[in-house]
């Protein structure tokens, strides 16, 4: 077997919406394992409708078309005896290997879609359950909500103004990397011992995990950790730049670094004994950057990143988005996915690691699925209800 084909027989039913769930199941689609997203007939994922309707469609709104693609799209009501009955069948007759859902707790009895009722339907399954808060707390979470809660926007911001919450929603997506890695386990643990798992993240938990020094410095050592702006808490000089034209960020890891850059020209008068250490450098920081900006101002971004790279010290200019596209190394691990119904191609962010899979397609993903439209593939194709049953369940509003 290739390596882009090892994930080829693994299904994922998902009850999911927002971010957090898709997120998870885009990453396993990118694998090239079978995801299908399942929603409610009426109200759907509410992400299909944000961002803009450039595709002058219902419910393919464009922040719901970034981690979507490479999935089916079926809808069910699981609140209805048939919805129920329906599920049992796809649980079987698509040999569902992983069930995920990002549902409140409180949903999961009466969904009939918690973990003892999905195991007993099917034994061997890996039933993921991801939560603000885990399994036992009904609190709704969104991701920015949890950056405050967690800290995150404590440790982010200007020292002096107020918190900020991050350009990138890492509780969504830092919580799926993790229940990425729980999958990838639990998957390990059934091919060696044809057993299912249960997989709890909590969001919260998740993101709070992410504090690694904060936590050990502020339970430990009783030391107050808060925003810094652009700076580091315990390395310096480590901070944002003005050069000529534009903004470089400066990160000095070590003394070596320092005497390095004491070498390059406008840089010789930081050369004090009270500068030598790292520690020195940090007691002084506010009077240090500024008398680096002295000297940094006076190149161009150009310039001064020449100078520093053959130095060996870490710098890179503050790119914007655009610039980010174009970068070498990124440049050509942009994927993308073209819409047969209209044309549209969308682009999308570059994966932690290139897959096999993706690879195998040449980067290029189906387009993320309208609402339901695989509703006719999979329920008469695959499970084989007829036509009528169909139309008889669209009438009731199951599907």
């Amino acid at each position: 077997m290739e390596d882009h084909e090892i994930f080829k027989n693994i299904t994922v039913l998902s009850l999911e919406q927002a971010t957090v769930l898709p997120y998870l199941s885009y990453r396993l689609a990118m694998d090239g394992a079978n995801i299908i997203r399942m929603e409610h007939p009426v109200y759907g994922d509410p992400n299909r409708r944000v961002g803009e309707n450039r595709l002058n469609e219902d419910r393919m709104y464009t922040y719901f078309l970034t981690i979507n693609c490479n999935k089916k799209a079926i809808t069910l009501d699981l609140g209805t005896p048939e919805g129920k009955e329906i599920f049992r069948d796809l649980l079987i007759k698509l040999d569902v290997d992983v069930f995920a859902t990002n549902q409140l707790p409180r949903n999961y009895p009466k969904l009939g879609i918690d973990y003892e009722a999905v195991k007993s339907i099917k034994p061997d399954i890996i039933w993921v359950g991801l939560t603000g808060f885990g399994p036992e707390s009904n609190e709704p979470a969104y991701d920015p909500i949890l950056q405050a809660r967690s800290g995150l926007m404590e440790v982010t911001g200007d020292k002096n103004g107020p918190p900020y919450v991050l350009g990138v929603p890492l509780p969504d997506m830092g919580a799926s990397e993790h229940a990425y890695g729980l999958i990838m386990k639990a998957l390990y643990k059934r091919a060696m011992t044809k057993e299912g798992s249960r997989i709890d993240v909590s969001m919260f938990q998740s993101t709070v995990s992410w504090l690694t020094v904060p936590i050990t410095q502020t339970k430990s050592f009783n030391k107050k950790i808060t925003r810094r702006g652009n700076t580091h808490e315990f390395f310096a000089p480590v901070s944002v730049y003005k050069t000529r034209d534009g903004y470089a960020y400066v990160a000095v890891g070590n003394d070596i670094q320092w005497e390095r850059m004491l070498k390059i020209s406008g840089f010789e008068g930081l050369a004090k004994p009270e500068y030598a250490r790292n520690e020195g450098r940090i007691k002084n920081v506010d009077n240090l950057n500024r008398a680096i900006e002295e000297a940094t101002v006076k190149y161009t971004i150009d310039e001064l990143t020449a100078l520093f790279t053959n130095a060996t010290i870490p710098i890179s200019k503050v790119n914007t988005i655009e610039e980010v596209l174009e970068d070498p190394y990124i440049k050509d691990e942009i994927l993308s996915s073209t819409d047969a119904k209209t044309g549209t191609t969308i682009y999308l962010a570059p994966l932690p690691h290139t897959t096999s899979y993706v690879k195998s397609v040449n980067r290029k993903l189906s387009f993320p699925p309208r609402f339901g439209e695989q509703n006719e593939e999979i329920y008469m194709n695959t499970l084989g209800y007829t036509r009528e049953r169909l139309d008889e369940w669209k009438t009731k509003g199951i599907i």
